[in-house]
């Protein structure tokens, strides 16, 4: 029987037992080229160990989805993290769960801004 998730805003304090939440922080900001760029500083931060490893950057383009939406799978990544940032300017719902004994627990969804994204 489907069970209906809250939506709860995106911040850094909700999001943090998942991941980082990705933003243009303005107390990160500093100009760059001689006054004409605006770059926000070191907004997440990727780790990597071991033979082999390394960071790579992928773009996925996701199709809007209709709702009510039905979650009939979800990934896991014990190995690496993905980050997801809209390039569309939209806001975009973000799902996930905590781990419960090798298995996902109760899903959370979050609404991200148009301006965020999450590590």
């Amino acid at each position: 029987m489907p069970i209906e998730l809250p939506i709860r805003p995106l911040t850094a304090q909700s999001f943090a037992p998942f991941g980082e939440v990705i933003e243009a922080d303005p107390s990160t900001m500093r100009l760059i080229n001689g006054g004409t760029t605006e770059r926000f500083h070191a907004l997440f931060s990727s780790e990597i160990t071991g033979e082999g490893a390394r960071v790579i950057v992928n773009i996925f383009r996701g199709q809007p989805r209709t709702f009510p939406y039905e979650i009939g799978m979800m990934e896991r990544h014990p190995l690496g993290s993905q980050s997801f940032s809209p390039l569309s300017g939209r806001p975009f719902l973000v799902a996930v769960s905590p781990e419960e004994d090798g298995k996902p627990g109760q899903p959370q969804v979050f609404l991200a801004s148009a301006h965020q994204g999450v590590n």
